[in-house]
């Protein structure tokens, strides 16, 4: 709790994956994937109730484990490849008993996020007075030497010529969802069903680091690599 504002956090996971079969539940430096954001969210100071929001009895069995409390069971019409991700959140605020201020997803793909993430992007949200507040990172690579190919694999008008021989360091910089917090008012999730409001949302930044995401075996073997690095103190 936070102001006398109760939070509540959800930790989505489907059973199914097509591009890395298993990922919730793959072992992540010595613990289930799913484990790193259950443990970050409930290292938080403000977040008030963590439940867990699946389709898959496995998953639930092993997020037990890691002190996810699961008051439910996620309908297998909400859990497919083309269900919106914003569904899962209004099926559990609707159905859970207690009503809360705030609702925050805590996406088990991020597992580099780290409790002090979570407990800074909430102190923005009150200090700013949002509505909903992204986790962001900068991208990787600027987005002014990106474009789409058609069939003739043509480049040519395929960058702006302002940036044909700009050096990395002297383009703007740019910054990517990671994928690591969502946070907003719940009245305003029922209301605009998503976090994505026109008004009074802020980007909360978040290191490269901690905001690897993982949807693909490179993601998971970068993600692995960047672990090993911060255990060893090296990032």
């Amino acid at each position: 709790m936070i102001e006398g504002k109760k939070i509540l956090a959800i930790v989505p996971a489907r059973g199914g994956s097509k591009r890395l079969p298993n990922k919730n539940i793959l072992d992540f430096g010595g613990k289930p994937l799913i484990a790193w954001s259950i443990e970050a969210g409930l290292g938080s100071q403000y977040i008030d109730r963590l439940i867990l929001s699946s389709e898959s009895e496995e998953i639930c069995d092993i997020a037990k484990k890691y002190g996810a409390e699961i008051p439910f069971l996620r309908p297998h019409e909400l859990a497919r490849d083309e269900s919106q991700s914003i569904d899962f959140v209004l099926h559990a605020l609707e159905n859970l008993e207690q009503s809360y201020d705030y609702v925050i997803v805590l996406q088990p793909t991020s597992p580099l996020r780290e409790s002090s993430d979570i407990d800074r992007g909430i102190e923005m949200c009150f200090e700013r007075d949002a509505v909903s507040v992204i986790g962001v990172c900068e991208t990787e690579h600027s987005p002014l030497w990106s474009n789409t190919l058609d069939e003739t694999l043509s480049m040519e008008h395929f960058l702006d010529n302002r940036y044909n021989n700009a050096r990395s360091q002297d383009l703007p910089t740019f910054y990517r969802i990671n994928g690591a917090f969502y946070m907003s008012r719940v009245d305003a999730i029922v209301k605009n069903k998503t976090f994505f409001v026109q008004k009074d949302i802020y980007a909360h930044i978040m290191s490269q680091a901690n905001s690897v995401d993982i949807d693909t075996k490179l993601d998971f073997i970068i993600a692995k690599a960047v672990l090993d690095a911060k255990r060893e103190k090296r990032i």
